[in-house]
C-alpha cells in the first residue's frame, strides 16, 4: 500500500490524526505528515478512513 498526501490541498482539521494516529500526524503548521508503517504494514482500513475522512481529499491511499 501506498499512502500519499498533498499537503498543498490539507487543511490541517486533524481527521487523519484522530482516525489512524498511527500512520499520520501534523506537523508545526498542523498539516498532514505521514509516519513510518509498522514493520508489519500499514492498516489498510485505518489509511482508508482517514483518506474518506479527510475534508480537503489530501490524502491518497493505493494498494500496492
Amino acid at each position: 500500500m501506498r499512502i500519499t498526501v498533498d499537503t498543498g490541498r490539507c487543511v490541517g482539521a486533524g481527521q487523519c490524526v484522530l482516525t489512524a494516529p498511527d500512520l499520520f500526524d501534523q506537523d508545526d503548521d498542523g498539516l498532514v505528515t505521514v509516519l513510518a508503517p509498522p514493520a508489519d504494514g500499514p492498516p489498510l482500513a485505518g489509511a482508508q478512513e482517514a483518506a474518506s475522512l479527510c475534508p480537503s481529499g489530501a490524502i491518497t491511499v493505493a494498494e500496492s
